[in-house]
Order: structure tokens, then sequence, then C-alpha cells
């Protein structure tokens, strides 16, 4: 399987590559300054923001500080008539890092290690950001609380601008790390955390069986299910009804070390619904409504997955799988 990214860079790596030393990505050096910016106080009171440009806050090490970025970003903003001058760094959008792990304190970036989420953008201008502030990876249009992906019955996504919004949330887990690569604009934002209670919740589970059998019917981008796997679940079957959604399944089990053979998939996401997308030596992923999966699935599973988005009752879920699964856990 292809698992280059869709840009025609290097955003994607397998999970050995991107692991190693990435607690160094965001380390400032001896030298890194920190720019002791107020984000309640309007930028133009505390900087000239017409002077800022891509060696504001700059280190020899190639690393500037987060508020160093956004004020960057905040001063194009006011220049391009986005935010008005009285505008605070709060005010600026949400900051995603291209790689995320569970951080002690503000990141020092580096070049294309940032994706910005705005409410307010247009292209012309996020163009420009993207061209003038070097650290900026991609621009996403949207409302962070509105889940992105399918969520009663309706589709969502963000309005990628400008460059390219793959991200990888590093998920920590007692059966060791994993990557989970995701084009932002398609997969719900959920930040990884020093510990992930959904596997936590999904390990006891899977503690009561030996080499259990696995559906995870809400599959998102593969976590849940990808961990199983390294836990050593004899056989899992991924499924979610959001094509973007299985897309990026296949392409973490790749990268996870997963070897994925392809069937009706392609990078543009023209998955053949209700179908067998992908498959591998001891999985199987589906395009499919949790409704359709019982006389999809002719067989039985020790443990199905629940992972619904906020706000969305998981009981139409567990009845959907709970006649074929000896046990269902909601996560």
């Amino acid at each position: 399987m292809n698992i280059r990214c869709n840009c025609g860079s290097n955003c994607v790596k397998s999970a050995n590559e991107t692991l190693k030393d990435f607690k160094l990505h965001y380390t400032p050096c001896g030298s890194c300054e920190d720019p002791n910016l107020k984000k309640f106080i309007p930028l133009v009171k505390q900087i000239d923001v017409e002077t800022i440009d891509k060696d504001y806050g700059l280190c020899s090490c190639g690393k500037r500080h987060l508020d160093f970025v956004m004020a960057h970003t905040l001063g194009l903003m006011i220049k391009y008539g986005i935010k008005d001058r009285n505008s605070r760094l709060r005010d600026v959008g949400s900051p995603l890092v291209s790689i995320a792990f569970p951080l002690d304190s503000a990141p020092y970036l580096s070049k294309d290690s940032l994706i910005i989420l705005f409410d307010e953008m247009n292209k012309d201008c996020a163009d420009i950001m993207v061209q003038s502030v070097p650290e900026i990876k991609g621009i996403l249009k949207g409302n962070i609380r509105e889940t992105v992906g399918v969520k009663n019955s309706k589709c969502n996504v963000y309005e990628l601008l400008s460059g390219c919004d793959m991200r990888c949330d590093i998920v920590h887990s007692c059966y060791g790390d994993i990557s989970i690569y995701k084009y932002q604009h398609e997969i719900h934002v959920e930040l990884p955390k020093p510990t992930s209670p959904k596997i936590v919740n999904l390990s006891k589970a899977l503690n009561k069986y030996k080499n259990p059998k696995v559906l995870d019917c809400t599959c998102g981008p593969g976590t849940l299910g990808i961990a199983a796997l390294k836990a050593g679940a004899e056989y899992v079957v991924f499924s979610d009804i959001w094509h973007a959604a299985v897309d990026m399944t296949a392409l973490n089990l790749e990268v996870n070390g997963f070897p994925v053979n392809i069937n009706s998939f392609n990078t543009k996401g023209d998955s053949l619904k209700n179908g067998v997308m992908a498959y591998g030596k001891n999985f199987k992923i589906y395009c499919a409504d949790v409704n359709d999966l019982k006389t999809m699935l002719n067989e039985k599973f020790d443990v199905g997955v629940v992972d619904t988005f906020p706000g969305v009752k998981s009981a139409e879920f567990i009845e959907s799988i709970k006649g074929f699964c000896n046990e269902v856990v909601v996560v």
C-alpha cells in the first residue's frame, strides 16, 4: 500500500520513524527565547505588528515559540483585514501541531510543524500565511466545536484553504505507542492524552480473553482496533460509515506495521460502501452502516467496541452488534 501523503511530500512515515526522537520535535535549545506575550491583551499594545516577519523570535536552532508564530499569524490577519487591531493572541485560531503528543508546555516550532484551524479566514490570506510563515504547514476553516465526520446522519468537514493538513497523533498505550495519521479536515480533532482512557477501558475487556476476536464498529482512524492487534487479538474487523475514516484506518494499519492489501479502496475517498475495502493477515476493513453489519459479518466476536462522537447516543450501536458479540464495550 502507498502511504505517501496526497500533497506529494514525505508527511507520512512508519511508526518507527515517527516515534524516533519525537520528543525533540518541540524542545527548545538553550538559546531559544520565551516571548512572554500576554494572550488577553491586544497584540498591538505589546509589539509593533508591522515589523513582524519570519525572523521574529527565531532562534539560531531554527525554532521559535508557538506564541511568536501565532503573533506573526495575527499580524498578517490584521494586515489583511481578517481581524481588527484590538485582537488578542487568544483570538487567532486553534493551533494543531503536525505531530501531537502530550506536552508539558508550549512547543517551539520548526518548518511545516503547525496546522491552524480558523473560524474566520479566506483563501487569499491563507495562501499568504502558508507562504510567509515557515512553521505553518496548512490552514483550515471551520468551527472546532463542530464534529467532523458523520454525526446523526449529517456529514461535516472542515475546508482546507491552503497547504497540507496531514497530522499524526502519538497515542500512548500499555501495548506501545501508536501513530495515528489523519487529514484533519476529514477526521475529528482528538488530541492524545498521557494515558488513553479509551484504550484503558478496552484493555479491561481484552484481558478476559486469550487472543480475542474484536469488532471495532466505529473505528474512526483505527486507533482502538490497532491497539487490539498490538495486544494480541486473533482477528479484528474495522468498520465505519465515514469513508475518510476507513481510508485513514488502512493507512494507519500500514504505518503501524500491519501490511494492508487493497480491495475497493483509493486515496480519493471513492470507497465501496458496504464492502471489504482492505484486508490483512488478521483483519478486515469495511465501510458500512453499523445496522448492516449483522448481515455482512457471518461470524462471532468476543469483544465489540463502540466509540461514538460526544452527544451521540450509543444505544443504537450496542443494539446493532450485541447479538454477535460476547460483550460490547463503550469507550
